[in-house]
């Protein structure tokens, strides 16, 4: 028994140390001054998201970059919340002064009064065609059929935009000529122990994708976050063949442009670029995301991508056995310690790029303790039991 667990930690060391030096390897993109060419559609698949929205519209009118090269694409997917209603408002307000002191929703004017005298935004709102059992895969095709830029981005109605995030992401294109970039996405935190768990968990996944990257093994993204070419899309017949997978919309296709040509599959680490967003507000809320995140698990394609998942998931088992299976104190801290210690050589670097490190000192302790309880159930949970997701039941 200890032979194995020397075994499997030794494993997790490597994999942790790599992934730290390959993050630290992944030198920050810093675009030089270049007249903006690159012509976006931005896709926004969103369901009852009227408490969100604002934030995002209100991001969407302040970002830096040409209108004409810009079209916003929302999609909606039988919303019930007045979001569409919102938008359509939205839309009216920004191209016809006259309606903004007529315009009776309080978050359009707030909206409008922020931004000042912004007319040529271009705002789609079309609703979903559903044909799968993947609603936002459904919603992303949609939208690409009818999208007429080059380039296609991925973003969610949670989120904030920064303000250079497409004049960044025109540079980078222009410099490296990829076929997808993916980019980093951050939590907006409040003090709470639950919001800091969240945050040292989703920190992890963004730590481990710039470090895949970073030794030429990427294999994670976010669909936050994400761009690719509307061509190459086509070309690799987008979502056909993993659609009967609700969640994934971002993972899958992520996966074909590797498989295609993975030299042009570029992360853009970049502050200017970071999509920012908000952890869920309760626990089964949290529960219900990471079982949907993980229930895609088993269906990435990559043997060496599952024997990544599986080291962590028995690393944690380790952790919880070693808790339950002996009244020896040493033997109980020893793995617990061990992991806590090696998971800060990616950790650090992670929380200092994405200006955290308050949290880190605040959370990383409970996180870290916290952790293999959650993660294991979390894996076992999304073996046997279905997810709900934005009102609707899924099965894995």
């Amino acid at each position: 028994m200890i032979w194995i667990l020397i075994f499997l930690f030794s494993a997790y060391t490597i994999l942790i140390i790599s992934l730290a030096i390959g993050f630290l390897r992944m030198d920050e993109f810093k675009p030089k001054n270049k007249i903006p060419k690159t012509s976006f559609s931005v896709v926004i698949p969103f369901r009852n998201e009227v408490e969100n929205l604002p934030r995002l519209l209100n991001s969407i009118l302040a970002l830096e970059y040409p209108k004409e090269l810009v079209t916003f694409i929302f999609v909606d997917d039988a919303s019930s919340d007045g979001s569409a209603e919102l938008i359509e408002k939205f839309k009216a307000v920004i191209s016809n002064k006259k309606q903004r002191e007529s315009s009776d929703p309080k978050q359009v004017l707030d909206i409008i009064s922020k931004n000042g005298e912004i007319t040529q935004t271009i705002i789609r709102l079309i609703s979903n065609n559903r044909t799968s059992n993947s609603p936002k895969k459904d919603a992303i095709s949609t939208a690409v059929a009818i999208a007429k830029n080059n380039w296609i981005v991925t973003t969610d109605a949670d989120c904030m935009l920064p303000k250079k995030w497409l004049s960044t992401l025109d540079a980078f294109i222009q410099k490296n000529s990829p076929e997808m970039v993916v980019a980093p996405v951050n939590y907006i935190v409040n003090n709470t122990s639950l919001e800091q768990f969240q945050l040292l968990d989703f920190m992890s996944l963004q730590g481990t994708t710039i470090g895949g990257f970073g030794i030429n093994f990427p294999f994670l993204c976010n669909g936050a976050n994400l761009a690719y070419k509307k061509e190459a899309f086509l070309q690799l017949n987008g979502f056909i063949g993993n659609n009967t997978i609700a969640s994934g919309d971002d993972i899958f296709l992520f996966e074909k442009f590797i498989e295609a040509d993975k030299q042009r599959v570029l992360f853009l680490k970049s502050k200017d670029a970071i999509v920012v967003t908000s952890p869920v507000k309760t626990i089964p809320d949290l529960i219900n995301q990471r079982v949907r995140w993980a229930s895609k698990t088993s269906r990435f394609k990559s043997n060496k991508v599952k024997l990544i998942g599986l080291l962590v998931f028995l690393i944690n088992v380790s952790v919880l056995l070693s808790v339950f299976l002996s009244d020896n104190i040493l033997v109980i801290l020893s793995p617990l310690f061990f992991k806590i210690t090696i998971d800060l050589f990616l950790f650090i670097p992670t929380m200092r790029f994405y200006n955290h490190k308050n949290a880190f000192v605040k959370g990383y302790l409970f996180s870290s303790i916290l952790y293999p309880f959650f993660s294991v159930f979390i894996v076992f949970k999304s073996l046997f039991s279905e997810y709900n997701w934005k009102g609707r039941t899924f099965k894995k």
